[in-house]
């Protein structure tokens, strides 16, 4: 039996949520967007079956995924409460933060909606639905947080509908999606941004700052180039997540100022000693959330055509290259030339080729 999906947003993640269900002779899928070009590239390019205004759409769906921005999903969720559904639906979203959209979900009346809450946590650096892809959140956990409308079998429904995402599914309540996800992805971004506007301030002082964070600084503020008035609707959305975790890294500063004020090298060392420990024991193949960068490091001389064979042997063996970097600061890496790839498995095999071509190649943990 066919099932009619509706996604409302038909940006990165909306693009490559469809782009999966596409795979499914099961599913007819529906896009929806306020950009009537980004609609257009969708059925050309065979990303939806076909573009529909949100009005038009919610009467045929059985499903709804909102991969709109936070405020966006709100109001789209508000608006289909009050829509005469001629159908049972089970509605969805995208959103990082869980808490605003489940209290909104908890005030829907209309009893043909049920909603699951839904948190897909991978991305890319890239945006829009060029960028999508069908793979994009293979082996990525995608957290699902039933409301209290939901039964067993209606989430079952919702995973099985996902099911060529190739995710990794998991249960969990808004508040404790809310804690992680604001340790791990909301606050990072927060402190990358800190970082670049510091830098930033220093470059009155040294005009030649920019060349000498060309290397390990900009891996650290990758993200700090995300789309602004997104992560503005995010910080806003966890906001109260957020201002805890932002005294507690006052606090903490202010505790290795101290130490580094009085040459506290004990300390100092432990302090640094933990961290590693901790970093190091986290899980290096999961994708977490925070969009993985799949780079590796390859030592060439600066010689004509020596960018050229790397570029060259790897196109031989069918493997694409997101993006080349010739690296002039190079402390704590091993390369001159840093190739990053769209996918982890292309990344190792990219490594796998280079060295048994006798390139002295690598990637950084």
């Amino acid at each position: 039996m066919k099932r009619t999906i509706l996604i409302a947003g038909l940006g990165l993640i909306g693009g490559s949520i469809a782009k999966s269900l596409m795979l499914s002779q099961q599913n007819y899928v529906i896009g929806a967007d306020v950009n009537q070009e980004t609609l257009e590239y969708a059925q050309s390019n065979k990303i939806i079956h076909e573009a529909c205004t949100f009005d038009e759409a919610v009467l045929m769906a059985d499903y709804i995924i909102l991969a709109a921005p936070i405020s966006e999903t709100i109001r789209l969720l508000a608006k289909l409460n009050n829509t005469s559904l001629t159908k049972e639906v089970i509605v969805s979203d995208v959103s990082s933060v869980k808490g605003t959209i489940m209290k909104a979900a908890g005030e829907l009346t209309n009893e043909r909606i049920t909603f699951i809450g839904g948190h897909p946590m991978a991305g890319s650096h890239k945006k829009g639905i060029e960028a999508a892809k069908s793979h994009l959140f293979e082996n990525a956990i995608y957290v699902l947080s039933p409301s209290y409308r939901s039964t067993p079998k209606k989430v079952e429904a919702m995973q099985e509908l996902l099911m060529n995402t190739k995710s990794k599914f998991l249960i969990l309540q808004p508040e404790e999606h809310d804690e992680m996800t604001g340790v791990v992805s909301h606050f990072p971004h927060l402190i990358a941004s800190s970082l670049v506007h510091q830098a930033k301030k220093w470059q009155n002082k040294h005009p030649f700052l920019p060349n000498l964070a060309a290397g390990g600084f900009r891996d650290i503020t990758r993200i700090a180039s995300s789309n602004p008035e997104l992560w503005q609707d995010i910080f806003y959305h966890n906001r109260t997540k957020l201002s805890r975790l932002l005294e507690e890294w006052i606090t903490e500063m202010i505790d290795i100022k101290e130490r580094i004020d009085n040459n506290e090298k004990t300390k100092i060392i432990d302090y640094l000693q933990m961290a590693k420990q901790y970093r190091d024991g986290i899980p290096e193949k999961e994708k977490g959330a925070i969009p993985a960068f799949y780079d590796l490091y390859v030592d060439i001389t600066d010689q004509p055509g020596a960018l050229a064979s790397v570029v060259l042997l790897l196109a031989n063996k069918n493997i694409s290259i997101k993006n080349i970097e010739i690296l002039e600061i190079r402390e704590g890496i091993t390369g001159v030339l840093r190739l990053s790839f769209y996918t982890q498995n292309t990344q190792e095999k990219g490594l796998e080729v280079l060295i048994n071509h006798g390139y002295d190649a690598m990637i950084q943990d």
